[in-house]
């Protein structure tokens, strides 16, 4: 990559880039990450886990209204914990916490923040672990942060710098640690994740590429080191449970944690430092687990896994590498067309349920859902969550109508790597503007005025822009719509897409056209019939 112009601080606009690249990094490791893991099954997972975890971050961040570096943070912290799977996945919740707590009385991050920040990340990483085992990516965390405190300069560059090779040096370290990392010949995996996330917050800090080499040699391992005891926990122990958790106080979740460490193994029961926990525990009596979760607060998104059973079923589930499931009112053949499974929200009622049916009906290893519709976020949320606590590599692209989600579809390419894939049709979908023209079905205060039932709506990025008085006719919907494009475009655009709906009158995609003819020449217009039943049009401005 070309080389940049240090940073000296870093803002909310950097947090964005380091964690898109973090999705970036994880993907292009996951693999190599997944093959040194020695436990609990012989095909690994903690790479998968990490890349899971830190895609329902970006995920959540990308949805956030951001005006801080802390407010970022603090939204990769509450998207990682929500979507935090297996240990590594837990810990990453609590680095990303640390770095949250840290900067909320900031505006930037510099040396000295990042200090502090590491520090903190450490101490909630520690206290996440019921048993810390030397050797594991706790290991590699409290290196890096003690080499950011002792680093003798204030410079950000210098102390992310620091903290990555110090990292490294410790990641080189762990087999000498854990007997069974140098049994198999491998670092240890978490620790290895870690790194790659270290290297690539030091890239974009310092505008380098960052990439610190696994000194410890992979050796050829045998079936019987791939099936030894596990790095942390008992092979005594045959499920790993996990559920989120509300409702609790930190004196309820200290005797859940105690609860749960005389069920089983491998035990962490972690905050947001808000409102939600996440709940973690290698055990054989599944319901006790649940049951101490439902006297400790509300759990939900209850996942369970048998250890025995991963391989089998990663093996034989997927039957394709990639897909992408777009959720839309109307507009079924139009994106079929384009290679999509289509969620029809006009015949199919949004329950997670169904969502998560269409998603894991696809039968691929990863898929991108594409949702025209904001209302639905809740329950596609719930749906993803299960399908990826079940395997699935499942990420939402933030995309709120379905005249974005036809400018993210644009874009895919099933030959880039699906981390790249999913940040080019995010950013596709990001630079398309949203209209749409509907009718009033109530009485409403809006932006610009109070609006009766049978009122044409022009909204611009979810805000009622214009309001003409009903009832509608062929004539009026007309005006409007050409009106409501003309708003659009005040801030420029190339390409105009329209998607009629079932009540647009007969022509409109005819005068619209003949009036950008005249008012824009440069801009390019395309229209398609959708028969969506309650929005007479879907305007997209790229």
């Amino acid at each position: 990559m070309d080389t940049l112009a240090a940073m000296q601080v870093m803002d909310a606009v950097a947090v964005r880039r380091w964690a898109d690249a973090c999705v970036r990094s994880l993907d292009a490791n996951r693999e190599s990450i997944d093959q040194i893991n020695v436990f609990p099954v012989p095909d690994g997972d903690t790479g998968t886990n990490l890349l899971h975890t830190m895609q329902s971050a970006l995920d959540a961040l990308l949805r956030s209204p951001i005006s801080t570096v802390g407010d970022a943070l603090s939204a990769l912290a509450r998207g990682a914990l929500a979507g935090a799977r297996g240990n590594s996945g837990v810990i990453l919740s609590q680095v990303l916490r640390g770095l949250a707590e840290s900067v909320q009385e900031v505006s930037v991050v510099t040396g000295s923040a990042l200090r502090k920040a590491l520090h903190r990340a450490d101490e909630l990483a520690t206290a996440a672990v019921s048993k810390p085992v030397p050797g594991t990516v706790l290991s590699v965390l409290h290196a890096a942060a003690e080499a950011a405190r002792d680093c003798p300069s204030d410079e950000l560059d210098e102390v992310v710098m620091a903290a990555a090779r110090a990292g490294a040096a410790a990641l080189a370290d762990t087999p000498r640690q854990l007997a069974v990392l140098a049994k198999a010949g491998v670092v240890d995996a978490g620790g290895r994740g870690l790194v790659v996330l270290l290297d690539t917050l030091a890239a974009v800090i310092t505008g380098q590429t960052v990439e610190t080499p696994m000194d410890a040699p992979l050796l050829p391992r045998t079936p019987e080191s791939l099936t030894t005891e596990r790095e942390s926990g008992s092979s005594e122990f045959e499920y790993e449970v996990m559920y989120l958790l509300d409702g609790t106080s930190e004196e309820a979740a200290g005797e859940l944690r105690t609860s749960l460490n005389l069920l089983g193994d491998c035990v962490s029961v972690v905050g947001d430092g808000a409102s939600l926990w996440t709940v973690h525990v290698h055990c054989n009596d599944i319901g006790a687990a649940i049951e101490a979760g439902v006297r400790a607060g509300r759990p939900h998104r209850i996942t369970v896994a048998r250890f025995a059973d991963q391989i089998a079923a990663q093996a034989s589930r997927f039957v394709r590498d990639r897909a992408i499931v777009v959720v839309v009112s109307g507009a079924v053949d139009l994106f079929r067309a384009e290679g999509a499974t289509v969620f029809d929200l006009a015949s199919t009622s949004a329950t997670p349920t169904d969502l998560l049916s269409a998603i894991v009906s696809t039968r691929a290893r990863h898929v991108a859902v594409l949702p025209g519709d904001p209302d639905i976020r809740e329950a596609l949320d719930e749906a993803v969550a299960y399908a990826q606590a079940a395997g699935q590599d499942v990420v939402v692209v933030p995309t709120f109508s379905p005249v974005q989600a036809l400018a993210a579809l644009a874009v895919h390419d099933a030959s880039r790597r699906a981390g790249d894939d999913v940040v080019a049709m995010a950013e596709a979908a990001a630079a398309t503007r949203r209209g749409e023209l509907s009718i009033a079905a109530d009485e409403a205060i809006t932006w610009v005025g109070r609006c009766q039932p049978g009122d044409l709506l022009g909204m611009l990025d979810g805000e009622v822009v214009l309001i003409e008085p009903g009832p509608a006719t062929p004539e009026s919907l007309m005006d409007l719509s050409c009106r409501l494009i003309d708003r659009m475009l005040t801030g420029g655009g190339e390409l105009v897409t329209v998607i009629l709906g079932a009540d647009a009158p007969s022509g409109l995609a005819d005068v619209v056209e003949d009036h950008l003819r005249v008012t824009h020449p440069e801009v390019e217009v395309t229209a398609y019939p959708g028969g969506q039943p309650d929005t007479v049009i879907f305007v997209g401005v790229e």
